[in-house]
């Protein structure tokens, strides 16, 4: 795997690195390709418990890398329509839906800049810890672009439509307050203390109910494509597997006993 991503797995916790701190971790196409790698391969694995994803130095993602697309301006129209839309196909969306499709909780670490396509892997995790410091933006319209990995989907859905076009359209740059204000982030810690809170989080997390997590990403994955009656029928049917495995009955033995439950997963 290409060194711009960086993935470590110990004891049910995936650590996916965005490892271009020199450059601000900007996606480049190598980029692009090692991520595509790095979340197949989280696909493949039923070790896990909880993934996190952070940037190395002091950003987590400023967006493509400039440098890379300006390589691409020899190319005729109808080239550049063939290389981007494969790239993106083959490469960034793999990522993303690979992401979404994990059976655990994605956990975003965001400091510094987050911007680009570096937004949009923020919004398509499950949750988002920020630092006090960081700063976020849209950024694709400032370069005349209309948005990659997912951003047209996950920010309506976070922020609502008119927002959304809002942060498409003016680019503009947004802190730590607003991201938690917008439901962009669900926490804001101060800085020194951001590895802190995602260890806390992380362990909350191995301690929980793992299949139950499964069914609630499951559950609110799907909820944007279904009728009432149909999402109702999906929860029936989650419950019922919920209610027959032995978490569930831990769960209600240290409720009735009063201690805090052991969850095996």
């Amino acid at each position: 795997m290409s060194s711009t991503i960086l993935l470590d797995v110990a004891d049910g916790v995936a650590t996916l690195t965005l490892n271009r701190p020199a450059a601000l971790n900007a996606l480049s196409f190598e980029m692009m390709g090692a991520l595509s790698e790095a979340t197949a391969r989280l696909a493949h694995r039923d070790d896990l418990r909880v993934v996190v994803i952070k940037g190395a130095g002091e950003h987590f993602m400023a967006g493509g890398d400039l440098k890379d697309f300006a390589g691409q301006l020899h190319l005729s129209p109808e080239s550049r329509i063939a290389s981007f839309r494969a790239t993106i196909e083959q490469d960034i969306n793999r990522s993303v839906e690979a992401l979404a499709g994990l059976r655990v909780p994605v956990i975003g670490r965001v400091h510094g800049a987050c911007a680009g396509f570096g937004l949009s892997l923020a919004l398509g995790c499950d949750m988002v810890l920020a630092a006090d410091t960081a700063y976020f933006t849209t950024a694709y319209g400032s370069i005349a672009l209309s948005g990659d990995g997912g951003v047209s989907w996950f920010l309506p859905r976070i922020v609502g439509r008119h927002k959304a076009f809002e942060l498409l359209l003016m680019a503009e740059r947004f802190d730590a307050a607003e991201a938690l204000r917008l439901g962009v982030a669900n926490k804001v810690v101060p800085a020194a203390e951001l590895d802190a809170a995602v260890d806390a989080l992380v362990g909350r997390i191995l301690r929980g109910p793992k299949e139950a997590y499964a069914e609630m990403k499951r559950l609110l994955n799907q909820s944007p494509d279904q009728s009432l009656d149909a999402q109702l029928q999906l929860e029936a049917e989650a419950f019922a597997r919920c209610a027959a495995r032995p978490d569930f009955d831990e769960g209600i033995g240290a409720f009735l006993d009063k201690r805090k439950p052991k969850f095996n997963g």
